[in-house]
């Protein structure tokens, strides 16, 4: 028996996955041969996206409209997940959302809001968690597959935020700071389950944020990429997700995907 892993077969979900990475992964993942439940709110294009790749790979993809903050909402995703598709092999998670505020505008005279900084750590770093805690008692329940007896894999979004958070960017630095934190002790946690957790440190990418952008300053930013000099494309994320799935010894590990950029104050 291997000791590599394939997504064919398998079964995921992806948090955050009618749009930006999330889409970019749930579609990788279909292709790859796995089945997808995509997890995302009920006013996002989720129901969209699975009927779209259905009529491509049908009955591969689903949607489970849930607010990754509700345990209630998450945990009916779960079991829904558990009676459509049986199991659950893989997480992503992509749900996340990010502001622009200064700890203090001084010309405003106006502080960050305790309220907002919540709300950004609350879905961002409790919405990932919410989701582990609720995915890895039915990931659990899978036999080891392969000679490791490995049951699962767990990939968390982090940002190179966590490590050079620029101005305004106080409470969705410290969110994704925390989702870095988390990795060694989530591994560590599950590695007596056989269930493997790791982060994706993304760069500067070309997500709908991101797009929303002026082109000029879209291009500006891409200009601070040393190589490959221009903005991430989804699909490379989505790439090193299927990388991680498929190479077990890949544990515990924050990994960044940002073509060497190191932002400056």
């Amino acid at each position: 028996m291997s000791r590599l892993g394939t997504l064919k077969n398998t079964v995921a979900l992806v948090t955050g996955g009618a749009s930006g990475l999330g889409r970019a992964t749930v579609e990788r993942f279909v292709q790859q041969g796995a089945r997808v439940a995509i997890l995302d709110l009920p006013s996002s294009a989720g129901e969209e996206v699975a009927s779209k790749l259905n009529k491509e790979h049908a009955g591969s993809c689903a949607f489970t409209p849930a607010d990754v903050t509700s345990e209630a909402d998450v945990k009916k995703a779960l079991d829904w997940v558990h009676q459509h598709f049986g199991c659950l092999h893989t997480l992503v998670n992509c749900a996340g959302i990010g502001v622009a505020k200064r700890t203090v505008n001084f010309g405003k005279k106006e502080s960050h809001s305790l309220e907002l900084f919540n709300k950004v750590l609350m879905t961002n770093v409790g919405g990932t968690f919410n989701v582990i805690t609720k995915a890895v008692p039915l990931m659990n329940e899978n036999e080891g597959t392969t000679e490791d007896q490995h049951r699962g894999c767990i990939i968390n979004t982090s940002s190179i935020a966590a490590f050079e958070g620029q101005v305004g960017q106080v409470a969705y630095s410290a969110s994704k700071g925390a989702i870095a934190a988390m990795t060694l002790p989530l591994a560590r946690d599950l590695s007596i389950r056989g269930i493997r957790c790791v982060t994706i440190a993304p760069g500067l990418f070309k997500t709908p944020l991101l797009e929303s952008l002026p082109e000029k300053v879209q291009k500006a930013l891409a200009t601070l990429v040393p190589f490959p000099t221009r903005l991430g494309d989804p699909a490379e994320f989505a790439h090193l997700c299927q990388f991680i799935v498929e190479n077990p010894m890949i544990n515990g590990e924050i990994i960044r995907l940002d073509g060497a950029i190191r932002m400056m104050p």
